[in-house]
């Protein structure tokens, strides 16, 4: 038979999301630009630590991202019919290889993503408390405690009403989602874009020499211990918590199965989300060192974002009052945090729903509303986002989270592989060159490590332990919400969902 022969007839066999086809690639873009406004709680509490050192540090990582969204795309540009992001794809690639394993490395993965993704919307509804409550001198003070983190009432109080008011754009569908995040995303690229490149504002606050050998605060060498640890082991330490918010912008692959073009949009949005994101998260921190410098970068105060941007920004503007600074950077910022609240409360949804579909989650998830929107996995996102903000600050939920976000896409990587080398005849609309298959085994077990090691070391370095292990016992919850659902099975007398034909 010819090979053209037989691209024709291997087609891939999966079960379709089914959701509203009502964007295009340029709303996947947006709503993804969730992942790439991480940066904003990320760069100052890693600079506080690492300085100069910080930036080929965080550039490498970011590179890594971007190779991961265009595989993604690849995968998403193939499999228009999944939704629910990276996790949907690897189920497909497991299926033939391991057909009694492929079930649980599809669920396990879904859960993980979800894991991940879901904290998001209640670590950004926390951070933009923070600025709503200095900004209007509420109260800080009176608060409590739930694990080992005190949180202000006000904080609670902010943050679930943030919460509750955004699923009801999440709950009205992709298309007034869209609308809302196309708003929210031009407000938000205004201040990400200033902070990357606001030193040609003031190019004489600039000091380059800042950046000379990278070095750490202290002026050691970029290899010299760090915090009294050796410096390899605080790079993989803090790798961890880093590539939560550094390869977050692959968030747009979960809305390529609801564009109207999937094949065109996925490399589209993927690549563009891939570009801005190195742009902002390298760009960034080269603009903090060269206009703070390592001096007052070593004030612990600056690790807060609020602070670390108010006094960016009066440096390039020394001649604005700064009131006026940080109300206008307060308010940009604010914008960007529910932004990304948004992005979680819809994108994660769509791993419920898709891993319900699939046979691993109950089938309460399967329900759409008359909008097309898995209404119940969406509010169930909103109630887990009520009870992760318990958590406090940001750092907590990075450890928390991380645990699941960064290890579903070691499987995910290695599915890619299997894609490329089982099915090699698959029609790609979007096709890598052939050695990409070997990059992504590369990347997966990078990622690997990262997660196995540096988040175990970063646990207690960063003495987060208790959160991390929080996210472990979380991700053990899929075994019994994956039990009940094959009661639900055996209750009905469906065979499982996934021994059957996909369509």
């Amino acid at each position: 038979m010819s090979q053209a022969g037989s691209e024709a007839l291997d087609v891939l066999d999966y079960e379709h999301g089914n959701l509203q086809t009502g964007t295009n690639w340029w709303g996947a873009f947006v709503i993804g630009l969730a992942g790439t406004i991480l940066v904003t709680g990320a760069a100052p509490a890693f600079l506080t630590v690492f300085g100069a050192s910080y930036i080929p540090f965080i550039t490498f990582f970011t590179l890594t991202g971007v190779v991961l969204c265009l595989l993604l795309a690849e995968l998403s540009a193939m499999m228009p019919g999944r939704t629910g992001g990276s996790p949907s794809y690897a189920y497909p690639a497991y299926r033939e290889r391991w057909p009694r394993l492929a079930p649980h490395v599809n669920g396990i993965t879904a859960w993980m993503y979800w894991v991940g993704w879901m904290p998001v919307a209640p670590l950004n509804m926390i951070l933009a408390s923070f600025y709503i409550t200095h900004l209007f001198g509420l109260d800080a003070t009176h608060g409590i405690t739930p694990v080992s983190t005190f949180i202000p009432y006000w904080t609670l109080a902010i943050t679930a009403v943030g919460l509750i008011v955004l699923s009801i754009p999440a709950y009205l569908g992709i298309r007034f989602g869209t609308s809302m995040a196309t708003v929210l995303a031009v407000l938000s690229m205004i201040p990400l874009t200033f902070l990357s490149i606001g030193f040609i504002f003031n190019l004489d606050a600039a000091n380059w020499s800042e950046l000379a050998g990278f070095r750490h605060l202290d002026g050691s060498s970029f290899f010299a211990p760090v915090g009294g640890y050796p410096a390899w082991m605080m790079y993989v330490a803090y790798a961890f918590p880093l590539l939560w918010t550094v390869i977050a912008y692959e968030a747009a692959a979960c809305y390529i199965g609801e564009c109207k073009h999937p094949g065109r949009d996925a490399k589209i949005a993927m690549t563009l989300e891939g570009g801005y994101g190195v742009f902002v998260y390298t760009m960034l921190p080269i603009s903090f060192v060269v206009i703070l410098g390592a001096k007052a970068i070593s004030d612990p105060a600056l690790v807060d974002p609020k602070t670390m941007f108010v006094t960016f920004a009066s440096n390039i503007f020394p001649g604005v009052a700064g009131a006026v600074m940080e109300w206008l950077m307060a308010a940009m910022l604010i914008v960007a945090l529910v932004l990304s609240a948004l992005n979680s409360l819809m994108g994660c949804s769509r791993s419920l729903y898709q891993m319900s579909l699939d046979g691993q989650f109950p089938r309460f998830y399967q329900h759409l509303n008359k909008h097309h929107v898995p209404d119940r996995a969406m509010m169930t996102n909103v109630v887990a986002s009520l009870l992760i903000a318990f958590m406090g600050g940001a750092i907590e939920i990075y450890s928390f989270s991380n645990v699941g976000y960064l290890g579903s896409f070691v499987p995910v990587l290695i599915a890619y592989y299997l894609l490329r080398k089982d099915r090699p005849n698959v029609h790609r609309p979007f096709r890598l060159p052939e050695y990409f298959k070997y990059i992504a085994l590369m990347l997966a077990a990078l990622y690997f490590f990262v997660w196995l090691v540096g988040g175990l070391i970063y646990s207690y370095i960063g003495g987060q332990a208790i959160y991390y292990f929080l996210g472990v016992a979380t991700i053990f919850m899929y075994l019994p919400l994956y039990w009940y659902r094959m009661w639900e099975d055996r209750r009905d007398g469906f065979a499982p969902a996934m021994a059957t034909s996909g369509n």
